[in-house]
């Protein structure tokens, strides 16, 4: 408690000690304070402008490079989707013609069990007999092979054409 009383004591002087100060020097020195800081300001404002100006430009900086990252991402992505579409379809092709040129050999499979006579194959004659039952689990395979990867066997006969039959 004392020595709250001896610091409430001189503010209570120091006031007492101001108040009998002249008020027009109490002005003068608190223009005079005023002056020091407006004085300060416009160097602190040229460097507060610099920095402003500075951080501006490097938002601008990163704005752009942002964008130009975002755009190279895009771009990239793109590539990869068309690359990858690109080797899709070549794969397919390349499926395509092998899948046309299989069928050819099967169409001659097909053809050539036709064209042995039933009667003729016998045991009486094994290597005819052996020779089409051979021609026959070939074509069977063929076209297991076939139906395992989406190729059906059509049968056209009696039907009209549809060039978008699948």
């Amino acid at each position: 408690l004392g020595s709250w009383m001896m610091k409430h004591d001189i503010g209570i002087i120091l006031f007492s000690s101001l108040s009998r100060v002249s008020p027009r020097l109490l002005c003068t020195a608190t223009q005079q304070k005023n002056g020091d800081e407006e004085a300060d300001r416009p160097e602190q404002s040229a460097a507060e402008k610099a920095l402003q100006e500075e951080k501006s430009k490097l938002d601008k900086q990163l704005k752009d490079m942002t964008e130009k990252y975002k755009r190279a991402l895009a771009d990239t992505e793109n590539l990869r989707t068309r690359s990858q579409k690109m080797i899709e379809d070549a794969k397919l092709y390349g499926i395509q013609g092998f899948s046309k040129d299989l069928l050819e050999v099967a169409d001659i499979l097909e053809k050539a069990t036709e064209s042995v006579p039933k009667e003729e194959v016998t045991s009486q004659n094994p290597h005819l007999k052996n020779l089409y039952d051979g021609l026959v689990m070939t074509e069977v395979q063929i076209q297991k092979v076939f139906t395992k990867h989406g190729l059906v066997k059509l049968n056209p006969d009696g039907l009209k054409f549809d060039p978008y039959c699948i």
